[in-house]
């Protein structure tokens, strides 16, 4: 049979080689490539146990070799640490990911938490997974190519599991000059879309921007502006605000 690696090996790997005899020696008598991906079946006789070829290599795992039960136990273990790091990897390929997306990623993979905390440290070492860059960059994006606000931003972040410090640190480094600028383009192509009385446009665009993150007092600058390239006299304060955004 074939080994079916527990979703925790870590916790209760004896459970894992349970047909395997204990207290013997185990000579591998044939090592065979599996026909999809980097594993290999590992012959113990009439057992036999797959694992990744990162990890055969590492122990040696040739015919002819000889391991304690213990010693696949260990092994087994490992082979689980290699595949969600591997899986990992792959999750990464498309686009970055959050330290949270990765551990929800792995979880849907049934790897076990130990496991889960290994991996997610290692890729943090390795900078694959860097949360205060991704907050970053993430926020330039948004606020560039989206034209979307602060508040807009600050909550996708949080959706992606980024901590409340790193949101701080990377909407800090968006000034209010940058966020204005991107609030006035926005509400001049809405402007333009929209007829009826310079009043009425002012309301809906007003809305139209907060609905996209920008804040009552960056709204507000943009609306007095936009008032005094119409030339209207209406009263800013007057206009539609929904609640939450001031």
């Amino acid at each position: 049979m074939v080994i079916q690696l527990n979703p925790e090996p870590e916790e209760e790997p004896g459970e894992l080689l349970g047909d395997f005899p204990d207290g013997e020696q185990l000579t591998i008598t044939r090592v065979e490539r599996e026909k999809k991906g980097q594993r290999y079946l590992i012959y113990f006789g009439e057992h036999k146990l797959s694992v990744h070829e990162d990890v055969m290599i590492k122990y040696r795992m040739l015919t002819g070799g000889v391991f304690l039960k213990a010693d696949l136990q260990e092994i087994v273990i490992a082979d689980e640490r290699q595949r969600a790091y591997v899986e990992g990897l792959r999750y990464l390929e498309r686009k970055p990911r959050t330290s949270t997306e990765m551990v929800r990623r792995l979880r849907e993979k049934e790897i076990g938490e130990t496991i889960i905390t290994e991996v997610v440290q290692r890729l943090t070492e390795e900078r694959f997974l860097d949360d205060p860059l991704y907050a970053r960059q993430w926020a330039e994006q948004r606020l560039n190519s989206q034209r979307k606000g602060k508040l807009w931003i600050r909550q996708e972040l949080r959706e992606k599991g980024i901590d409340k410090s790193l949101i701080a640190d990377a909407l800090e480094e968006i000034t209010p000059e940058q966020e204005l600028e991107n609030a006035l383009a926005t509400a001049r192509k809405k402007w333009n879309m929209l007829s009826g009385e310079p009043y009425d446009k002012r309301r809906k665009t007003g809305a139209f921007l907060m609905r996209r993150g920008f804040g009552g007092e960056t709204v507000r600058q943009v609306l007095n502006i936009l008032r005094e390239e119409t030339d209207s006299g209406d009263d800013i304060d007057e206009m539609y605000f929904p609640d939450g955004f001031s």
